[in-house]
């Protein structure tokens, strides 16, 4: 049995379904003790593996007494791994290290990288350093987490953007665009909170003028998530940087056709689940582009009509014993063996 700690805690109502989805598959899977995160288990427990999605929100946080005693705890958490051959495996969400980080931040996670075992990589297009070893495990779809929400009708014209609004998201740049598109038949929804009052602002100012624009800049719900995705024609996700998204996942899930950037992520999940479902834009966004993807997504039509995007290799049954591989090889790099003794998990903490 592989103990099997989480750098994220019980999932509450706002966590990304991603997480929750995965720790069911793992909380399933044959072999592994599972546990969500607790100071108290990283520091005492047993954990064979330390699993990590977002290494920065156990060290960020508001400055103050509680973010360095974070800090704190974080590097004694890795000088335990390492001391007692805890190894440590991480999910390339992204491909950078976030913007705005201190120097504490950033030295305290350059360590925690340096000290990883293995790397599960969510697509077959990131590139890394020939000397970390990494498990393919691809981002799981929402069908299933979204089966049973009603679905409301499609709009016509409607285009949509849900999700957490941050600035690489480029939602600014989304109603820049729209707002270059005349006519009366067309509208936009913007749905999901934006990560600070003068990113909210922003939008409200470029908004104000265009009786199109709807804005709800606060959480969305998943009832609310899947009414806002399916009343649309075309989600538009244009964001500045795109490597995983769960955006374009929920879109697919709801069987929404999606706009994203063109980059190699994108053409190849434009191939994986069938023609007219994903639609790609070069550069930067505009009217132009977003008039030409709603003409193709209609000319696209009849040949989506009645048909759903392949998502068969993003099924959720995968996952778990994708991961248990990674573990044990990512064991097996830090003790020298190819599996550990039956014993007790940690304490199991189902989510």
């Amino acid at each position: 049995m592989i103990a099997v700690l989480s750098s994220f805690p019980d999932p509450r109502p706002t966590t990304n379904p991603y997480i929750v989805q995965l720790a069911e598959a793992l909380d399933r899977t044959e072999g592994i003790g599972f546990a969500t995160f607790s100071w108290t288990t990283a520091l005492t427990g047993q954990v064979d593996v330390f699993h990590a999605h977002w290494p920065e929100i156990l060290v960020g946080g508001r400055p103050g007494p509680k973010k360095l005693v974070r800090q704190v705890l974080f590097a004694l958490m890795v000088l335990r791994f390492r001391a007692r051959g805890t190894a440590i495996v991480r999910t390339v969400h992204n491909l950078h290290l976030p913007e705005g980080l201190s120097r504490v931040e950033r030295a305290l996670l350059l360590w925690f990288d340096r000290s990883t075992a293995h790397r599960v990589v969510l697509n077959d297009s990131t590139r890394l350093p020939e000397d970390q070893p990494h498990t393919l495990v691809r981002h799981g779809h929402y069908r299933d987490w979204f089966d049973g929400l009603p679905r409301q009708r499609t709009v016509p014209g409607r285009l949509a953007f849900v999700g957490q609004i941050r600035r690489y998201k480029g939602t600014e740049t989304l109603l820049e665009a729209f707002r270059a598109v005349p006519g009366p038949g067309l509208s936009l929804s913007v749905s999901g909170r934006p990560t600070s009052p003068e990113l909210a602002a922003e939008l409200r100012a470029l908004a104000a003028d265009d009786r199109r624009v709807h804005l709800r800049l606060a959480f969305v719900d998943d009832a609310e998530l899947v009414a806002a995705v399916t009343e649309s024609e075309l989600v538009v996700l244009p964001y500045r940087h795109m490597h995983n998204s769960g955006g374009v996942l929920t879109a697919l899930s709801l069987d929404r056709p999606v706009l994203v950037p063109d980059n190699e992520v994108n053409r190849r999940l434009a191939g994986e689940v069938g023609p007219g479902w994903v639609h790609l834009f070069p550069g930067e966004l505009d009217g132009t582009g977003l008039t030409r993807a709603l003409q193709d997504v209609r000319a696209t039509a009849p040949a989506r009509r009645g048909t759903r995007p392949d998502l068969s290799r993003r099924a959720w049954s995968h996952a778990g014993p994708a991961h248990a591989g990674a573990y044990r090889r990512a064991l097996a790099s830090v003790r020298g063996i190819s599996a550990v003794p039956a014993r007790p998990a940690a304490a199991r903490n189902r989510p």
